[in-house]
């Protein structure tokens, strides 16, 4: 392409977002004339606003929310962005120190089982006789003190990054939506007397949604990708890890994340949340399938 007499390629650049200038704009604040990205964009009654200028129009008729500057998926920027990965790695720590003082009676009862006679606790137990809640109690138990060092590590490290872009509310339904996937896909597939717990399932989900944020974002993809490949390798290649969850998370998750931070603006809320329940209702589904399979 030929290039206009004096002309330069900085002169044919977007301007960057006042707030953050690596993002190249073409949208002005109407009231400050300040270069905005479309996280930034606040609606106004003609045009958009920065955040700054819309918290102090009294002019348009904004509630109090709709300026409050909003992460890339949409989430309301918060003081602490790592609040909730900080609840669920304290979640799992309090109930692996139960697990720890009751005993094997209490993983028990809660980890995840399709159908089997359980000798401590006396009888036939597992998702197959209605104890569905095991596909998501098992998400918090560890099996020993490495299994939880490992994923908690891999949480606060993968986890608290990925809530600051999605906000709490997205980052929590992802995160819940792919554990729940990762439980579904090993009661579907594993062998009904195979006990399995962890985390593993939403974490890996995390990762999967990490490498779409930051292909999003147009970040060097090489560093996720190679840890996700070194947990690929001792999924497969370790035995006693139930590899159908870290499948079913991750899936979930790549899924998931491509929603979150690619839905449209204007229909935002709607594909994510939406997104979030179409999985949920394929997890009850293949749920259904699998027990009545094995009932």
């Amino acid at each position: 392409m030929e290039q206009a007499a004096g002309s330069t390629p900085d002169a044919q650049r977007l301007p960057g977002c006042y707030r953050h200038p690596d993002r190249e704009t073409g949208i002005r604040c109407t009231r400050c004339d300040r270069p905005i990205c479309p996280e930034c964009m606040v609606d106004a009654s003609v045009g958009f606003q920065c955040p700054q200028c819309a918290r102090g129009d009294s002019g348009t008729g904004h509630a109090p929310a709709a300026s409050r500057p909003r992460t890339l998926a949409g989430g309301t920027v918060v003081a602490d962005p790592r609040l909730v990965t900080k609840v669920l790695i304290g979640l799992n720590l309090a109930l692996f120190l139960v697990q720890q003082a009751v005993g094997d009676r209490f993983t028990d009862r809660l980890d995840l089982i399709g159908q089997a006679y359980v000798p401590l606790l006396g009888s036939v137990e597992g998702v197959a006789e209605g104890q569905w809640y095991r596909l998501l109690t098992a998400m918090f138990l560890h099996g020993s003190i490495i299994h939880i060092l490992f994923n908690m590590l891999s949480l606060w490290w993968i986890g608290g990054p990925l809530e600051a872009a999605l906000g709490r509310a997205r980052y929590l339904a992802l995160y819940f939506v792919s554990g729940l996937a990762g439980s579904a896909l090993s009661y579907l597939l594993a062998a009904p007397n195979q006990p399995s717990l962890g985390a593993s399932g939403a974490i890996f989900g995390l990762f999967g949604a990490t490498a779409i944020l930051m292909r999003r974002l147009n970040y060097d993809l090489r560093p996720v990708i190679a840890l996700l490949v070194i947990n690929l390798i001792f999924t497969f290649g370790w035995s006693g890890i139930a590899w159908e969850a870290h499948i079913g998370g991750l899936v979930a998750g790549v899924v998931t994340g491509f929603a979150m931070v690619h839905a449209p603006r204007r229909r935002r809320s709607l594909v994510q949340y939406g997104t979030c329940a179409v999985f949920l209702v394929v997890i009850v589904v293949v749920t259904l399938l699998r027990t009545a399979q094995l009932t």
